[in-house]
């Protein structure tokens, strides 16, 4: 018996609410943690999360390959999660700098599964038509999951301490898993899921993913450098702002951190749901130049003042930039890739620029702080925002115009 639509919708959305706080790992909680409970300093915290960033790095392009070959990408996705958790419930029993920074990297590996996977699970369900729609929708609920688990977090740690995160983080993996189960396998189209369409043909089908496409698509690789930018500027962000929370006051720092994340996920929710029905009709440039403005203004405003109010406010901005980007990453790289099968192996290369510029700024950042200060490190990552949005809206064509066969036509060669 074919499952009905609504049973395939509610599936997924079960599995983007569990995945939320999973996909990411231990995120800032981890700067939290070795800041109060270990005692590192701000530059030993900063290695560890760029060592982790640059495994997630290595891994991805080849993960969204495996994903483009794969017909087995629940088991994928449920492999990874097992390994994410099982590495973050080891980190309270390490205290070395080596074993920490081991552990984190195996779960950022593992991570990079998830991401690609959502999105050609998703692609290979609705189509390329629904798309938008559908990714826009998978967003809200990722963010609607962030923001409970950091409700959790935060209403448990002030009692139980940063630990609890650990907690929770298996307790979702567990649903995560559920949720990836209750897909049921068939409702998946593997051969659209890849970027493909039952036009293209069999032939194209059969090919496996290629690399070259990716050096020879010149609007792929100015995208790239985008992400780079905007997550450099982004990822050290939220961590920052965590650190100096919990310098603050050390028993509220992580519950304070969790308030920092429900306020940008509150934001997130209804910011992916626009752009996933508008992105087809305002375009896609426009919508990620405001990601890129919005995040230079927050990174500007940030050292007006240490109040925990006032640092909470201003990270609701990351609501409008992230939830922009979260929701626009996937519908422009199916755009530069439609009918050539390098969907995933494309979500992969790009999602490693994406880890370059985050696994950069943790380093550079913590680096910064140490030497001048956060507010020296929060105006620095903003001017990095800043310059990135001047050269997106020179140089970045609109992509939704390419989602038409000469899009295919213009890839597809360069493949192999």
């Amino acid at each position: 018996m074919q499952p009905s639509a609504t049973t395939v919708w509610r599936s997924l959305d079960a599995l983007n609410f569990f995945l939320a706080d999973v996909r990411d790992g231990l995120g800032p909680y981890l700067a939290i943690y070795l800041l109060t409970e270990r005692r590192w300093d701000e530059a030993s915290i900063g290695a560890v999360m760029s060592i982790a960033a640059i495994a997630g790095i290595l891994a991805q392009t080849p993960a969204g390959a495996l994903i483009d070959r794969s017909r087995a990408k629940r088991a994928l996705m449920i492999a990874a999660a097992m390994t994410v958790t099982a590495a973050c419930l080891m980190l309270p029993l390490l205290d070395h700098f080596a074993l920490v920074a081991a552990t984190q990297a195996l779960a950022a590996a593992a991570g990079s599964v998830f991401a690609p996977a959502i999105a050609a699970v998703t692609l290979g369900i609705v189509g390329p038509r629904a798309f938008a729609a559908r990714t826009g929708r998978n967003e809200a609920f990722n963010h609607a999951g962030n923001a409970v688990a950091a409700a959790v977090a935060g209403g448990t740690a002030y009692w139980f301490g940063p630990v609890v995160v650990f907690w929770l983080l298996a307790a979702m993996a567990l649903a995560s898993i559920a949720a990836t189960l209750a897909i049921p396998a068939g409702a998946i189209d593997h051969q659209v899921a890849r970027g493909l369409d039952h036009i293209a043909g069999e032939a194209a089908h059969e090919k496996p993913s290629g690399f070259r496409v990716l050096l020879t698509c010149r609007p792929l690789l100015i995208f790239a450098g985008a992400t780079v930018i905007f997550h450099f500027a982004n990822a050290a962000m939220l961590p920052l702002v965590g650190q100096k929370l919990a310098l603050v006051n050390r028993n509220l720092g992580t519950s304070l951190m969790s308030v920092c994340i429900i306020a940008a996920q509150i934001v997130m929710v209804p910011v992916a749901i626009v752009v996933g029905r508008k992105a087809d009709v305002w375009g896609r440039k426009p919508i990620f130049a405001v990601a890129l403005a919005v995040l230079a203004i927050r990174g500007a405003l940030y050292p007006l003042s240490d109040n925990p109010y006032w640092l909470v406010s201003v990270q609701l901005l990351d609501g409008i930039g992230a939830g922009i980007f979260g929701a626009l990453f996937p519908l422009v790289v199916a755009d530069l890739t439609h009918g050539t099968g390098h969907f995933n192996v494309s979500q992969g290369a790009i999602a490693t620029a994406t880890g370059i510029g985050g696994a950069l700024s943790a380093a550079v950042a913590g680096f910064i702080v140490v030497h001048a200060g956060y507010g020296a490190a929060f105006l620095f990552l903003a001017a990095i925002a800043a310059a990135g949005l001047v050269g997106y809206c020179v140089l970045m064509p609109e992509t939704l115009r390419t989602t038409t066969a000469s899009s295919s036509a213009a890839l597809a060669p360069h493949g192999g």
